[in-house]
């Protein structure tokens, strides 16, 4: 709900408008409160579940799930009430895009609470670079990700060993592991100074990695996700003993997935009919797979490309408009 909000209801957030916290829904009394305290970080929260929901839907663009659901109240729907593999993914780049979000705007000055990031300079950097400039404040956005994101999970008290507990658990280890991804991928960035272009000096800073890295890793971490229960002593532990127990960076679920192959309102399954499929691909986006055995039918379609473009000195390209007629495969 937080994600969709931004975009639906960007008056929102006008401040001095009408008061935002009590306006969306979703929020555990402790998040209120919070937004109640912060409440310019709301508008990059909405930013950051805005990119989170793009880097879902690309990382899963060609499997059956594809990161929509049948309840359009929330993007995420119905898919989050089970502890499967795609909820930790969700839970993962969602906590991702929230440090990612708020790490930029204490660069940019967007808020009064933090600013540029005060990293200590690497051990590793050269003695005559300078460090400094104005980086992107990865430990703000970590620590104030941790206490937002997590305070819906914390507020709540579960009986020990019970399911409803080893969700929580599953949740904050997924929402941390979203945070560390970011953190980890955060690198040093330089610009060179000197005379006519020359590199006699350098200035570096911390940067963010593009979120499309921070996908990618995530993406990784979900394939490799551990299946885990909760014990009596309400800790989760590994379902198979012979696999490392996953550390703070690994996702982890607890429920098995849905195969996501028919429309099913009670899991949040679209199902696959109508979807596009590679005839080619022995893949997930192969027809085979993604159709779950169905089959599919064939059409053609007319598509538009530039082609023969030249470069005209100085300095345009003057590209041609080429129609090619494609085959394309949609599951039945």
């Amino acid at each position: 709900s937080l994600a969709m909000n931004p975009i639906q209801r960007p008056e929102m957030y006008i401040i001095g408008a009408q008061p935002v916290c009590s306006q969306l829904p979703g929020l555990s009394p402790g998040q209120r409160k919070l937004c109640q305290l912060y409440q310019e970080h709301m508008v990059f929260i909405g930013e950051g579940a805005r990119s989170a929901i793009k880097e879902c839907q690309y990382q899963f663009r060609q499997r059956r799930w594809n990161c929509s659901t049948v309840d359009n109240t929330s993007v995420f729907g119905r898919v989050m009430k089970i502890g499967s593999r795609e909820t930790a993914f969700t839970y993962a780049v969602s906590a991702a895009g929230v440090v990612n979000a708020i790490s930029r705007a204490c660069r940019e000055g967007e808020l009064s609470s933090c600013g540029c990031s005060r990293t200590a300079r690497p051990k590793d950097l050269p003695r005559d670079w300078l460090w400094g400039g104005c980086g992107d404040n990865v430990e703000y956005g970590y620590r104030f990700a941790k206490e937002f994101v997590d305070a819906k999970e914390r507020e709540k008290n579960y009986v020990r060993g019970s399911e409803e507990q080893a969700r929580m658990l599953m949740n904050l280890q997924n929402n941390e592991a979203g945070r560390r991804a970011v953190y980890k991928l955060a690198d040093v960035a330089c610009k060179c100074h000197g005379v006519s272009g020359s590199c006699s000096l350098k200035t570096c800073w911390l940067q963010l990695a593009d979120f499309r890295k921070v996908g990618d890793l995530l993406k990784e971490k979900y394939d490799s996700a551990a299946a885990m229960r909760i014990s009596r002593k309400g800790k989760l532990e590994l379902v198979n003993n012979r696999f490392n127990m996953p550390t703070q960076e690994d996702l982890v679920y607890v429920d098995p997935s849905p195969d996501y192959c028919l429309r099913n309102e009670t899991t949040g399954s679209l199902g696959t009919q109508g979807r596009l499929c590679n005839k080619t691909s022995e893949g997930m986006d192969g027809c085979e797979l993604m159709c779950c055995g169905r089959g599919y039918d064939q059409f053609k379609t007319v598509q538009r490309e530039r082609c023969h473009c030249k470069f005209h000195w100085c300095c345009y390209v003057k590209c041609k408009k080429c129609t090619e007629i494609v085959d394309q495969y949609v599951c039945k």
